[in-house]
């Protein structure tokens, strides 16, 4: 079983990124999402949100300056693909170059990050290497989610439930689009890439608008928030985003990162898998990309907050 000593990462307040190799650096978690977002949106000045979010669910935690009025695939094959050989060394730097560090993080880009997931898709025992998550953990790679408490009974849902998530958005990339595809990359054939990109971009870009979304109620909401997070159980079900207002408010949001409208069908559905739950919202708040159907914006109210792509601006202001 793999174990390592937890090494001492920390920084002064000036000092806001672990460097590796030279051109190419890390961002690690001395840096929240949220200030990593901040540090991309002022270094490369993207032209709304929603290039704000797809070019940071690439770049965010490389310490280059991109053009975001390029092309997003333009700039990966510029600034990743073209210097795989460059970068990967930085990321065997942070790895240890340990394989079945590698084939863990494939397995938690891929996934939807559960313990038990990750271990399917490494195809790897628990039993023998869950130390090796802790390893990553340690090493500031990834982080534990558990579910937010929002019950008063609220069961343990245990460790193979849980889950890990990265803490840099281009990490996560590297691993599910890059790591994987070494082969062809390596010899600088990048067809298979860009199909398997294109096919799961806007679904691998789901997790970042919903971390943002996030940060963004704990914004909107200020210091009425009490407690956030996801909420899931053992099975598939699960909520986005799951809070608790200081006077015991419960606001639940659903985040949609698609080319499609929220329909009030898709509200109902949602408020039904919260009711599955247990969870009872006071207060919905949908996040859409594309906006809302004629119905929906009609039931704006204060139980039901409608907001955009476009409302993330608030973080970088």
């Amino acid at each position: 079983m793999h174990r390592v000593l937890q090494i001492n990462l920390t920084c002064s307040c000036k000092n806001i990124v672990q460097k590796y190799r030279k051109g190419f650096t890390i961002i690690l978690k001395t840096k929240t999402l949220r200030e990593q977002f901040e540090i991309f949106c002022k270094t490369n000045k993207p032209k709304d949100m929603q290039t704000a979010v797809n070019y940071f669910a690439v770049f965010g935690g490389l310490d280059i300056k991109v053009d975001t009025s390029k092309p997003l695939g333009t700039l990966i094959t510029r600034h990743i693909l073209s210097d795989y050989s460059k970068l990967q060394k930085s990321i065997e730097e942070l790895t240890k170059n340990d394989g079945i560090y590698h084939k863990l993080l494939t397995g938690i880009a891929l996934g939807d990050g559960r313990v038990s997931t990750t271990f399917k898709r490494a195809d790897l025992e628990y039993d023998d290497e869950y130390g090796s998550l802790l390893d990553l953990e340690d090493l500031k790679l990834i982080k534990l989610q558990e579910p937010v408490v929002i019950l008063d009974e609220q069961s343990n849902i245990g460790n193979k439930n849980n889950k890990f998530i990265f803490t840099t958005a281009f990490l996560r990339f590297w691993f599910a689009f890059v790591s994987p595809l070494y082969k062809g990359i390596s010899k600088s054939n990048f067809d298979e890439f860009f199909e398997k990109f294109s096919n799961y971009q806007m679904q691998f870009m789901d997790l970042i608008f919903e971390q943002l979304c996030q940060e963004y109620i704990k914004d909107f909401y200020k210091d009425e928030i009490k407690v956030i997070g996801n909420f899931w159980n053992e099975s598939s079900e699960e909520i986005q985003i799951v809070a608790k207002t200081k006077d015991n408010r419960v606001i639940a949001a659903l985040c949609k990162y698609n080319n499609q409208k929220i329909k009030t069908k898709q509200l109902n559905s949602f408020i039904d898998t919260c009711k599955s739950l247990n969870i009872e919202p006071d207060i919905v708040v949908l996040f859409s990309k594309n906006g809302y159907s004629t119905e929906l914006k009609a039931q704006k109210s204060e139980q039901l907050k409608l907001f955009t792509v476009k409302s993330l601006k608030a973080l970088i202001i």
